[in-house]
């Protein structure tokens, strides 16, 4: 069992800037993938990042990419998420997710992670 606690949610007006870290704890494995995905009520989970740990490759939904930038800690299973010039339309629960190695093309599919966390709000407001 992998447990995930996130945090560093809350409230941002637009144009600035929240980190939201991700710390895995249990029977972590020595390689993993871990991810970053955001659903908003009504709509599907979307993709946001990606970090593999076997080469510390890293991957972005098209929605994000020049403004999002996923990091882990190297001594513990922590990944950290970077967002800035943050829009409305980046408000959402954003959720982090665990699971073993995987492929480039399945870095960004829900299915290939084992374990979600419960979640952290991001609010893009003025």
């Amino acid at each position: 069992q992998v447990q995930l606690v996130e945090s560093g949610g809350g409230l941002v007006q637009p144009g600035g800037s929240l980190r939201i870290s991700c710390a895995a704890s249990g029977r972590t494995a020595s390689s993993w993938t871990m991810g970053w995905f955001r659903q908003v009520p009504g709509k599907e989970r979307e993709f946001v990042a990606g970090l593999r740990r076997y080469d510390s490759s890293t991957y972005y939904g098209d929605s994000v990419k020049g403004r999002f930038t996923i990091s882990r800690d190297k001594a513990t299973v922590t990944v950290y998420l970077q967002m800035n010039s943050l829009d409305t339309s980046d408000t959402a629960i954003y959720y982090c997710a665990y699971g073993p190695y995987l492929i480039a093309s399945s870095v960004s599919q829900h299915f290939g992670y084992t374990y979600w966390g419960r979640g952290t709000p991001v609010t893009v407001s003025s």
